[in-house]
């Protein structure tokens, strides 16, 4: 851990706004304020940096900002939220905040692990946040990470029950490793289904012993997820987890296309609630709790004075991730699944089942 100060220059923020007047591949994001400030407001100011599925991805990068917001509100700190657009905007966004003097910088996504560590070393006295990223020796750079192994788990165990085919489906954004957790849990929990009531599953879209699967390789093509999603309807799957960010509105797109009966997962943020357009099939969302782990990383820092570079996990026994409320399919899931899911909730928690087998 290391101290902060919490009092910037004036240069800082004249800076900032320069900055948000000129931008022009790497889009400022509104901060939230709309000119009033909150009760009590500081001069602490808190900034992150997406990736290029926008501050509007309804995913992972949203909830960032929302945790950003809600610190805003709740603690009247000020906030700046830069937009990439493509990869080539991660490094110099991040460098616009080093300028402006944020007191936390926080790097959304394992994408921009390189340049926030780059960044992060040539910047020794900033603080700087890498969410899903890892550290690659810089002392000032806190690790955000979720376990999302386990409450994957409890989706695939949930995806099996509610099968009619007994073929499930899934879908990465991209082959990167911080996806695979999500995907293995998956699998194991829809075999731990199958082992118990001795009826075979076939998961479609990843093998865990092979570490292959499907991949869009964007975040942002709809286009590659929606052909995803078409072929592994027509292979015979009705439930789908695409873990994928916003991606999953081409996986909606599929099943009502197809008029498939088949329903989908949401991930990352709470998807029923936030894209409620969706909510008719979306079964439940496996939600990565990012606004919160943001909103306590920048309370803590705020309130002590101290950065904590220690690194922060997500789990199902912290709340830093878990299933959603199922929403419209509450009366549709029997209600020994949902004490089974709850049973599975508490061994994973004390170690008796290990999500990845």
């Amino acid at each position: 851990m290391k101290s902060i100060t919490v009092k910037r220059s004036m240069a800082g923020f004249a800076a900032l706004s320069a900055a948000a007047l000129v931008l022009a591949g790497c889009a400022a994001a509104p901060t939230g304020g709309g000119g009033t400030a909150p009760a009590g407001q500081t001069d602490f100011l808190a900034c992150a940096v997406s990736d290029e599925a926008s501050w509007n991805d309804n995913s992972f990068n949203q909830a960032v900002l929302s945790g950003l917001e809600k610190a805003e509100a709740e603690l009247g700190v000020q906030i700046s939220a830069l937009e990439s657009r493509t990869d080539a905007d991660y490094g110099p966004n991040l460098q616009e905040l080093v300028d402006a003097n944020c007191d936390v910088i926080i790097a959304v996504g394992f994408n921009l692990v390189d340049d926030v560590n780059e960044i992060a070393n040539a910047n020794p006295d900033k603080n700087f946040v890498t969410i899903d990223g890892y550290s690659m020796g810089a002392t000032n750079l806190k690790t955000v990470a979720f376990a999302m192994d386990e409450s994957s788990y409890l989706a695939g165990y949930l995806a099996a029950a509610h099968s009619k085919t007994k073929i499930i489906g899934t879908f990465g954004g991209e082959k990167i490793e911080v996806l695979y957790p999500f995907m293995s849990g998956y699998y194991y929990g829809a075999q731990a289904w199958a082992a118990e009531f001795g009826q075979e599953v076939t998961v479609l879209g990843w093998n865990p012993d092979t570490q292959n699967g499907d991949f869009v390789n964007s975040w942002i093509d709809t286009g590659v997820a929606k052909s995803i999603s078409l072929a592994q309807l027509e292979a015979g799957a009705d439930v789908i987890f695409p873990v994928a960010g916003g991606l999953f509105s081409a996986t909606a797109e599929a099943i009502a296309e197809t008029g498939a009966d088949a329903v989908m997962f949401g991930v990352d943020s709470d998807v029923a609630l936030t894209s409620p357009q969706f909510a008719g099939v979306v079964l439940v969302s496996v939600e990565k709790r990012m606004t919160n782990a943001t909103f306590e990383i920048i309370r803590e820092t705020l309130e002590t004075g101290i950065f904590n570079t220690d690194t922060y996990i997500g789990t199902l026994a912290n709340g830093g991730t878990g299933l959603s409320s199922f929403y419209d399919f509450d009366d549709l899931i029997e209600s020994s699944i949902k004490s089974r899911l709850a049973e599975l909730e508490l061994e994973i928690i004390n170690g008796t089942i290990k999500p990845l087998g």
